[in-house]
């Protein structure tokens, strides 16, 4: 692994930065409170490339590869982690899932509009009754000639009902066999697909979760990504990407609270001196700060192996899996630093602290994650 930052990765840093403190900082509260989910913001991230990071130039995105990548999630989400996990949600599932899938057609007729962020991308694995039990998924796809008819719902799915096109895992064969699920893209529009229900969450609140309804949803067999029965192969080689970019969105949330916590406990004075000079305060900054070291390390290892091209399940797992934890306890630290007022919504830290839990949960539970690594580990 080679450390050094390179001046490309520092300029694509400071823009992020630069957005994040610019555009998205002063509305941050206002969002979470009216659950609003901030279309135009992504348009703006569009323009700058943002959403389509890794995208290849010649179908219009940036052509950056993973280090810049992880290090944009972390300067948004640093700021809000709705907008990080939207960000993530739009380029590692429904784009990286195209890029990495899709033919050439498909790829010509949707990344440049998914780069751009003319369109907002949705990616839909995870169904009411199944979670982790993905291969029991109850949404059908049912060939007819040259055509497929989409059956079933989707829920926790990021922009569910604002994604323009959305990739759609649905089950081809018996429940519970090899093979059985198929990839396909759906763009809004198309009869029989409509938005459901919107999640009243606890953290993330600006970032749209609903559910996606299929209703004898029609869509021709050239919107089918790769062979009938590589759904869920494909969906586990997105997942694999996906995990670093939950990491990253994890450390970015640490990264913020970490960031407002050591600032208060320099300012905040109490018997006649700031707070961080005291032993119970500073080893909790001192703790805070190793792991979020530690979970960078492991973040950029998992990054370092894609961008070569070498298997990296497990050392993706771990990131995903350490990253999140480590922001749920960074987070809560900072609101204990903080004391009542981290408590309010005056100040940021509550947010992190909300908004932390998600990555514990999204794209893979921990225990998910333990269950990945434990297999990796025992092979």
């Amino acid at each position: 692994m080679n450390f050094e930052v390179s001046e490309l990765t520092q300029q694509v840093i400071q823009t992020a930065r630069d957005f994040a403190l610019q555009h998205i900082k002063p509305h941050v509260m206002e969002w979470d409170e009216t659950q609003e989910f901030p279309v135009g913001i992504f348009k703006k991230l569009g323009e700058l490339g943002l959403m389509g990071v890794l995208v290849p130039e010649e179908y219009g995105g940036a052509g950056l590869s993973y280090y810049e990548y992880i290090e944009i999630i972390q300067e948004i989400s640093k700021v809000c982690g709705s907008i990080g996990l939207s960000v993530a949600a739009h380029n590692s599932l429904c784009t990286g899932h195209i890029m990495l899938f899709g033919n050439e057609e498909q790829k010509r007729k949707y990344l440049p509009l998914l780069a751009s962020g003319e369109f907002l991308g949705a990616w839909g694995l995870t169904e009411p009754n199944t979670g982790s039990d993905a291969g029991n998924m109850k949404t059908t796809a049912t060939r007819e000639g040259d055509d497929w008819i989409l059956n079933g719902t989707k829920n926790w799915i990021t922009h569910g009902i604002s994604g323009n096109v959305a990739v759609v895992i649905a089950r081809t064969g018996e429940a519970r066999t090899s093979g059985n699920c198929t990839a396909f893209v759906v763009e809004r529009g198309t009869p029989g697909f409509t938005g459901g229900k919107k999640e009243n969450k606890l953290g993330m609140r600006a970032s749209e979760t609903a559910e996606m309804i299929f209703d004898n949803c029609r869509i021709s067999d050239s919107q089918r990504l790769g062979e009938v029965g590589d759904g869920f192969r494909q969906a586990l080689k997105v997942l694999d990407g996906g995990r670093i970019s939950i990491a990253a969105l994890s450390l970015g949330i640490a990264k913020g609270a970490f960031e407002a916590a050591l600032q208060y406990s320099k300012e905040r004075q109490q018997f006649d001196k700031p707070i961080s000079s005291f032993q119970g305060i500073s080893f909790k900054l001192a703790d805070m700060a190793t792991e979020i070291a530690a979970a960078e390390l492991l973040t950029q290892q998992a990054c370092d192996l894609k961008m070569r091209g070498e298997p990296m399940t497990k050392e993706s797992a771990m990131a995903k899996y350490y990253a999140s934890e480590v922001a749920v306890k960074v987070s809560t630290e900072a609101v204990q630093i903080f004391g009542g007022y981290g408590y309010t919504k005056d100040f940021p830290v509550e947010k992190f602290y909300r908004d932390s839990k998600l990555c514990t949960i999204g794209e893979g539970t921990s225990e998910i994650q333990k269950l990945v690594i434990a297999r990796e580990v025992l092979k």
